[in-house]
């Protein structure tokens, strides 16, 4: 469900950031059923174990609960690096910033729900989709919509103006992928192509610091 996955990590601007201090261990967890062999005749049911939640067991309850409101244009972005599937790197190890936002359309307006209060990636992820599943309650118990409860949460830019963060790469990425990722998202922000100037202006100024950086004409 989830389009694609973006690195390094662009977070929201104007969303708040919890300090690493701050930051607490979660309690997702997900059940894991045991070798039915191991259960004999007659004897009770063993409780099905908890065991702590993987990044793909996250991304799979975000993309869940998308699936149940309806979002579209799904851009998950994290500082875990993906596969060349496109799957969040399952052995990777948590990241010093382990914040995670959700960038997604919903009934034609840009919408991004992000958080870094729990100490691991997978929860932050898990929170973001156990946080859409108390959205839709509003709907069920028949006092608002969904629109309503999302109209708090319009898209904003990058909290900060880094031309990676920008163009979607690291920092120490070469030239060429930087060139690469000014191209693919110049064809997607260009006004001729549906975009907005200012956009369009953000990434090329974005690829112009970079290239200083560089020093390269």
């Amino acid at each position: 469900m989830t389009d694609h996955q973006r690195f390094p990590l662009q977070w929201p601007g104007n969303w708040p950031r919890t300090l690493p201090q701050h930051r607490k261990p979660a309690t997702f967890r997900r059940t894991q059923d045991g070798p039915s062999s191991l259960v004999k005749p007659n004897e009770p049911k063993r409780r099905k174990a908890q065991v702590i939640l993987s990044v793909f067991a996250a991304v799979q309850r975000l993309d869940y609960q998308m699936g149940e409101i309806g979002a579209r244009s799904i851009v998950l972005s994290t500082n875990v690096e993906p596969t060349l599937s496109g799957n969040p790197r399952g052995n990777a190890a948590d990241p010093d910033d382990v914040g995670a936002a959700v960038y997604f359309k919903l009934n034609g307006a840009d919408r991004v729900l992000a958080c870094d209060k729990w100490t691991r990636v997978a929860d932050n992820i898990a929170a973001l989709a156990a946080h859409i599943d108390a959205l839709r309650r509003i709907e069920r118990y028949g006092i608002g919509d969904m629109n309503q409860a999302f109209r708090g949460y319009t898209a904003l830019q990058p909290a900060t103006c880094e031309w990676w963060l920008v163009l979607g790469v690291p920092r120490d990425a070469p030239m060429t992928r930087i060139e690469a990722a000014f191209t693919k998202l110049a064809k997607e922000h260009h006004p001729d192509r549906g975009g907005s100037a200012n956009q369009m202006a953000r990434i090329t100024e974005a690829r112009e610091l970079a290239r200083a950086e560089r020093k390269i004409a």
